[in-house]
Order: C-alpha cells, then sequence, then structure tokens
C-alpha cells in the first residue's frame, strides 16, 4: 500500500507486542524511510537502535524509539510474506499454462506472478520484463541470489515474440548486468516446437555458457499443452525423434561445460527421456540435482532412493495388496518398482494404475495435475487393495484438496478406499507400499519428485 503496510498479526511476547503496536496498525516507515518490501524491512530492523513509526486507526502517528539486539525482530505480521503486493505477469507466453485452464476454478490459480522477490525467496522463474534498473540495484543492495530466469531464448527478435512484450528482447542485457554483479543465476527454456529449439536452443545455450558459472545451470523443458487452446498460438507436440535431438543438443553442451567449468550446466528434464525411450543419466550427470524443481533428474533420484532402501531388505511372506495412483510420466518407473518388490515379497501386490488427464488433457502427463475428478472417474471399479497411494503433489499445498477443488475425503468417500499421502522419497515410498509407513500428513511446502 502507499501509505504504508498493514499490520494483521503481532507475535506474543515480541517487542512489539510489549509496545502495545496491535493489529490493524500501519508501519509507515523506520528510521525514517519508507518500507518497500520485506528486505527493506529485514535491512532496517537489523540495526540496535531504530525508530518505528506506527499509523493508528484513530488516524495518530506514533513514534516507537526501540533498543535491541541487532538479530531481533519486531514480532510483526503482514498481510503478504514480501510485504508489498505481487508482482503480476506482463507478458502473454505462447506456452502460459495458466491461459490454457478451463473457467471456473479457483481464482488463485489463475495470478501469472513475475517477481523477483519470489525467485530469490521460493525459487520461480522470472522472465525480467517487468523489472527496472532499480529492481537490479536492489538485487545486488541485498544480495538476492540465486535469480532464477526464465529465458526461453537469447534471440530478442524471438524473446519478443513468443513473450509477446515489447522489452522481453533485453534479457541478455540484464543477464549481463546479474553477470557483472557476480549474482548467481540459473536458467530456464521451455522449449517449443518450431520456435526455440533447433539452433536457437544451441544459440541460447551458448549464449549463457558465455556467463557461466555466475549462470551456474539452466534447464530445458517442454511445453505443457492442454486441451483449452482455443484462440491461442497453435503448438506441436515433440515427437520420439524431437526428443532425441533435444537430448542429443544437450549432451554435446554438457562435455564442453565439463571441460571449462567442471559441471554439465545445461540439462534436458526427465520428460525427453521418457518420450524418446531413453535411460536417465547416472545422477552424477545432474550436479547435485540443481535443476530438480523443474523436473531434472526427479526419476533418476526416486529410483536411485528406492533401489538403495530394497538392497537392505532380505525379503518375507507378509501379504499385502496396494494401490498407487500416477500419471504416464512416472508410470513406468514405478510398474517397474512393484516388479522389484515381487522378487523379495511374492506375496506384496503393489497395483500401479497410470492416471489419464481428462481435466487438462491427455497431453498432460505429471502426476501433480492429476484431479480428484479424474481419480474418481478411473479407479471406482479398480480393484485397490488395503489403500490407495497418491503423491501430495496432487493436493494443494496447504489443503486436502485436488486442482479441481474436489476434497481427499470426498475421493476417499467415493472410492470407499483409505488414501496415503506419499512422502515423494523412494525410500518411503517402498516402506509404504510394504506397510512400515502410513504418513497422510500433507507435504505440499516441501520438494516432491514426480510420483
Amino acid at each position: 500500500m502507499d501509505n504504508g503496510h498493514r499490520i494483521v498479526g503481532v507475535m506474543a511476547d515480541s517487542i512489539a507486542y510489549e509496545l502495545g503496536i496491535e493489529e490493524g496498525d500501519i508501519l509507515l516507515a523506520i528510521n525514517d524511510t519508507e518500507i518497500k518490501d520485506i528486505f527493506d524491512y529485514q535491512y532496517l530492523v537489523e540495526d540496535e537502535y531504530i525508530e518505528v513509526d506506527i499509523l493508528k486507526p484513530d488516524g495518530e502517528v506514533w513514534t516507537y524509539e526501540i533498543e535491541k539486539d541487532p538479530d531481533e525482530d519486531l514480532g510483526l505480521i503482514f498481510e503478504s510474506g514480501i510485504i508489498d503486493d505481487y508482482k503480476r505477469c506482463t507478458n502473454q507466453c505462447i506456452f502460459c499454462f495458466i491461459d490454457q485452464m478451463p473457467p471456473g476454478m479457483r481464482e488463485t490459480l489463475y495470478f501469472k506472478d513475475d517477481d523477483s522477490r519470489l525467485s530469490f525467496l521460493q525459487g520461480n522463474y522470472i522472465t525480467m520484463t517487468n523489472m527496472k534498473d532499480a529492481d537490479f540495484e536492489r538485487i545486488i543492495k541485498f544480495n538476492l541470489a540465486p535469480i532464477n530466469i526464465s529465458v526461453q531464448t537469447t534471440n530478442p527478435e524471438l524473446r519478443v515474440k513468443m513473450l509477446h512484450n515489447r522489452f522481453a528482447g533485453e534479457v541478455l542485457k540484464y543477464i549481463k548486468m546479474l553477470y557483472e554483479a557476480e549474482v548467481p543465476m540459473n536458467g530456464q527454456v521451455v522449449l517449443c516446437k518450431g520456435y526455440n529449439d533447433g539452433d536457437e536452443l544451441r544459440r541460447t545455450i551458448e549464449d549463457l555458457l558465455a556467463v557461466a558459472p555466475v549462470m551456474q545451470s539452466m534447464s530445458v523443458v517442454p511445453s505443457g499443452v492442454t486441451k483449452y487452446r482455443e484462440g491461442l498460438c497453435p503448438l506441436l507436440p515433440f515427437s520420439k525423434e524431437d526428443a532425441g535431438e533435444v537430448i542429443d543438443i544437450i549432451e554435446g553442451y554438457q562435455r564442453i561445460a565439463m571441460e571449462k567449468f567442471g559441471t554439465h550446466f545445461v540439462h534436458a528434464s526427465d520428460e525427453w527421456y521418457i518420450l524418446a525411450e531413453r535411460e536417465f543419466p547416472d545422477e552424477d550427470n545432474y550436479d547435485g540435482y540443481i535443476q530438480l524443481e523443474n523436473g531434472v533428474g526427479m526419476m533418476r533420484l526416486l529410483i536411485d532412493e528406492f533401489d538403495e532402501a530394497l538392497k537392505e531388505y532380505e525379503g518375507d511372506d507378509r501379504v499385502r495388496t496396494v494401490s498407487l495412483a500416477t500419471g504416464k510420466l512416472a508410470y513406468p518407473t514405478l510398474a517397474s518398482f512393484a516388479e522389484k518388490i515381487k522378487t523379495k515379497f511374492p506375496n506384496v501386490d503393489a497395483k500401479v494404475y497410470m492416471i489419464r488427464n481428462d481435466f487438462f488433457g491427455e497431453t498432460i502427463t505429471v502426476s501433480g495435475l492429476i484431479t480428484g475428478g479424474d481419480l474418481i472417474n478411473q479407479l471406482k471399479d479398480k480393484e485397490l487393495g488395503e489403500t490407495l497411494l497418491i503423491p501430495g503433489n496432487m493436493l494443494k499445498a496447504d489443503e486436502d484438496i485436488f486442482l479441481d477443488d474436489i476434497t481427499l475425503d470426498v475421493v476417499e468417500s467415493d472410492l470407499q478406499i483409505h488414501i496415503n499421502v506419499v512422502k515423494s522419497n523412494g525410500e518411503l515410498l517402498l516402506k509404504t507400499i510394504l506397510g512400515e509407513e502410513d504418513d497422510t500428513s500433507k507435504l505440499g511446502t516441501e520438494n516432491h519428485y514426480e510420483l
């Protein structure tokens, strides 16, 4: 807000609580400096002596003189985690997933953020098209790193076309600005067939390699295409041969990067290997899984965790039947897990069901976009055993609800089965299948591998 930031709560026994600052008060300034966001706030409250201006509901402004320890917070709670409003995306990207969602979903699912502060705080990827020089100066001043950048292409004209934003072509200028300030970055390319693939992909990788190792890594992921694209730019699906070409391009530059920097730098997301019907690379190829949140190495990590855990078991004659629901992407891997379990536990039957995404369209293959309705419709006549296992990324981060607003309780009721929300970890998945774990706690705020 222009005239300060509303306080929505005060932590018990905090400095603010002891001073009588209350919910509904408005923070105007600290040390005569207006607060733009959480970074200004944290920077200013680090001083041992501060003056805090608070606007009371009756219109009076109170100034509090505070002496405290340098690392002691005031205990104020604001409406937003960054205190300021989130910055909206100003692009109309040809591949934007939000533009491809059906109408009638909850409002928050249609919000497009493009905020550099969320890039630092939550790992979000940003296009930088709505940023000004002052924003970059703040990144450098507060050392907000790493900054995760949705690059898509370093060809200025092509980037303007793909993002439908006349400012989009300046991405290399800003990347070089961050490079010169030695601000660590990670890049992402959403690949669209006929646009930024082939030689354009080679150009982008080479341009970003030129600012490595400050640019620590980049990932290449395929564009997601739903059935709701009426009136949008046509996008063609990638074929098996296309996926193989993408992998070959990336692996070629990985060899160059290893020679220069000792890292693979550029990574193909798991979808490419599945589409190309190739084996996932070994763990060493993922540079410590630096691009895990972009679906790079999720399956390799899950497989290695599962295999290492299974080695510790001698096997027995326990009897158990469970079911697992997953998307097309992870189905082959989970089906192989079920077979591996059979070798040591012949009476454990893990039935793996691949859920077709009728809600968004069959081209969407990740489990995190499976809805409650699709689970109900496709599993209602299936043998589900003692419990149904689903990954936590199917549910909202802070609530037991699917993308279509169907609750976990409704799915359990309709399917007449206990649903176990599984932590996305290979060892815990194995233990849950074997009946040694029964953790139905939600884990939406943690990292998830693709199950």
